[in-house]
Parts: C-alpha cells; sequence; structure tokens
C-alpha cells in the first residue's frame, strides 16, 4: 500500500496532550509546525521535539523561523538575526570601485545567518524552517516589506542561496517562499484574497526568476495564496498551470512543494465560493503539492478542524477522490535533517558557530 503523510498540523500548547498525540499518530500526518505559543525556553522546546519524535521519529518538525519579526523563539540564548532586508542593504553598502566586495560580504554573511539559524534551532530538535523569502521588495506589501532581501531578483537569489548554503552546514533542508511572488501585491493573504494582474512574462522576469535559477538548491516551495488572473483564476497553491506546467515543467523545480497555511482568507475562495479545510487540501493536492499546511487550530477551535480534515481527507481515499502519493512521500521524507545536530552547550564554543555569530550585523 502506498504511503503519503501530506498533512502538517500544530498542536496545542508546550508539551503534547493527549488529543496532539492522536493526531500526530495518525497515518495521514507527516509534521508538525510550532508557533511562539510552544515556547517556554530551550529546555521545554528541547523536551516537546522529543515527545513529537517519540509518537513517530519520522514526522518533520518545522517552523516559520526567518529573522527580523517572523522569529518564533527569541529568548534563552537564540540569537535575534536581522531580517533580510538588512543583507540586502549590506550587499549595497559597498564604498564607489567596491561594489563588488560588499556584495560578497554580504553574501557571507547570509551564510553565517542561515548556519546559525539552522544550528539553534536543531540542537533543540527543530528540524525545519520556512526560509528564505524569496519575494522581491516592491515596496508596497506591508506583509512581506522587510522579510524580502531586495527589489532586484539577481540580487534576492545570490543572497538566498548564500543562507541556503548555512542552512545545509547545519544539515537543514531549505524552502523558498511565496512561489511565483507576493511581493507587487499590497493585500495581506492571511486576510484577503491578493490579486497581482501582470501578464505571465512579466513575473517570470522579474517575481519568479529565483525560482530557475534555484533549482538546483531549492528542497521545498512554498506558493503564494495570490490570484494570477492572466495565468490561472485560481491561487498558485491551487492551480496545476502553476505548479505542475510553469514551476516543475518551465522552472525545473523537482523538491517538495507545500501548501500555505489552509485557514488563511486567501486559501478559502476557490472558484468564487468557499470552501472546506478537506476540499482545500484536495485540490491543493491535485494541483501538485506534495504537503498541506492547517494551522493555529488547536487553539482557537480546540483542534475540531484538524480532526474534520483528517477524517475528511481518510474518506476521500476510501471514496478515490484523493490518492496517495509515493513521489509525495518521498519528497517529504528528503526534509528530514541530514547528520547529527550538535547539543546547544556543544554549540555555544563551536568554531564555526563563533565565527557566524562574529558576522552578524
Amino acid at each position: 500500500m502506498i504511503q503519503h503523510a501530506p498533512l502538517i498540523i500544530d498542536v496545542a500548547g508546550t508539551r503534547l496532550s493527549k488529543a496532539d498525540k492522536r493526531r500526530l499518530s495518525h497515518p495521514l500526518v507527516g509534521g508538525v509546525i510550532l508557533f511562539a505559543r510552544n515556547w517556554d525556553n530551550r529546555e521545554q522546546l528541547t523536551k516537546l521535539c522529543k515527545q513529537i519524535k517519540k509518537v513517530r521519529a519520522d514526522l518533520l518538525i518545522c517552523v516559520d523561523h526567518e529573522g527580523g519579526r517572523v522569529q518564533r523563539f527569541r529568548t534563552d540564548g537564540f540569537t535575534h538575526l536581522p531580517p533580510m532586508r538588512v543583507l540586502g542593504e549590506l550587499w549595497f553598502a559597498g564604498q564607489p570601485g567596491q561594489e563588488s566586495e560588499a556584495a560578497l560580504a554580504a553574501c557571507n554573511t547570509a551564510t553565517a545567518a542561515g548556519y546559525v539559524l539552522g544550528a539553534e534551532l536543531r540542537a533543540c530538535g527543530v528540524d525545519f524552517s520556512f526560509t528564505p523569502v524569496l519575494d522581491l521588495d516592491h515596496g508596497g506589501s506591508s506583509v512581506i516589506g522587510d522579510r524580502a532581501f531586495a527589489r532586484d531578483a539577481r540580487v534576492t537569489t545570490l543572497l538566498a542561496q548564500a543562507l541556503m548554503h548555512g542552512l545545509m552546514q547545519a544539515g537543514m533542508r531549505n524552502c523558498g517562499k511565496h512561489f511565483p511572488g507576493h511581493g507587487y501585491v499590497k493585500a495581506d493573504s492571511h486576510v484577503d484574497i491578493p490579486v497581482d494582474d501582470r501578464p505571465l512574462q512579466a513575473i517570470l522576469a522579474d517575481d519568479a526568476a529565483p525560482y530557475g535559477w534555484l533549482n538546483a538548491s531549492l528542497s521545498s516551495v512554498m506558493p503564494a495564496h495570490v490570484i494570477y488572473p492572466q495565468v490561472d483564476s485560481r491561487p498558485a497553491g491551487f492551480s496545476s498551470r502553476w505548479l505542475n506546467d510553469i514551476l516543475r515543467g518551465q522552472l525545473g523545480f523537482t523538491g517538495a512543494v507545500f501548501s500555505d497555511d489552509l485557514s488563511m482568507a486567501g486559501a478559502r475562495q476557490i472558484d468564487g465560493r468557499e470552501v472546506s479545510y478537506t476540499e482545500a487540501a484536495i485540490t491543493a493536492l491535485q494541483a501538485g503539492c506534495d504537503l498541506v499546511l492547517l494551522c493555529n487550530q488547536c487553539i482557537e477551535n480546540d483542534g475540531e478542524p484538524i480532526d474534520d480534515l483528517i477524517d475528511g481527507l481518510s474518506q476521500a481515499q476510501l471514496e478515490g477522490r484523493w490518492w496517495p502519493n509515493e513521489v509525495s512521500e518521498q519528497r517529504r521524507q528528503e526534509l528530514l535533517p541530514q547528520g547529527y545536530p550538535l547539543p546547544w552547550d556543544e554549540l555555544m564554543i563551536e568554531a564555526r558557530y563563533m565565527h557566524a555569530l562574529s558576522l552578524l550585523p
């Protein structure tokens, strides 16, 4: 029987409840995403991650931990990482005649940031961070803003590649987001349904360009809950045109595709009507996503929407409306970290880590 665990869900608090354990043990659940509410201190986080792995060793423990305002763990020794815009500013900080040296130094700093980010998370048992942001800073998006490296797709590509090299040194995979680009639209897909009216060629030549240039480096991609009506009437994360024809076919990407959070407003409307989480998940999986996220349901709704999604996807499988994908499961497994992490106390005196800290702005 083909195995495929496409669901990434959240848990309620700083330790697993019986309900959390029950959900995480379900064969359709492939991982957990952590938030600031799951954090008290490093010791507690490490115990929580061990609890999760005790339920199933292959569960992928994820977090949004980019730096700047999107960093879930900030105390008890965790380094305050700069927003990615700071790395872009370093790129352009060179004096006349020294522009190349400044760009190379910025890439080195990006690698250091990636290593610190990945090594600190892994020392506490976290497997994976949804980073780097590949969106371009067009200047009008409040939800992206300083999360973006730069306006220039080439600068963004090289800084992201450097950051991913640092993650790789820590044994951590990466996730480029939000394909094909969220930086041009002003609306926030958490609470709205953004629309980008540009033609395909304009998007491919600019915002989506990093995905082609990084197709040998990206481990995974997260599409945007944005509609690009000149390409498809559906948001990118529910569009086979974007995910299969363009991302995989045209841009050559071969890794895993995550949906963005299905609870966001941009995921609740498909083809002009409101859909259930189960229908949204099935639509995303059929469109080319390998994994789907449903976040922030344990606190707000006592986890009932997660149970409904698990039951709904199980029923859809029995009815033949959704089929497990062995290739997708292989892609999920490949996101698990490589090698053994350094324990925190050993990391704090490791030469590479100390040098990386010295390079951060």
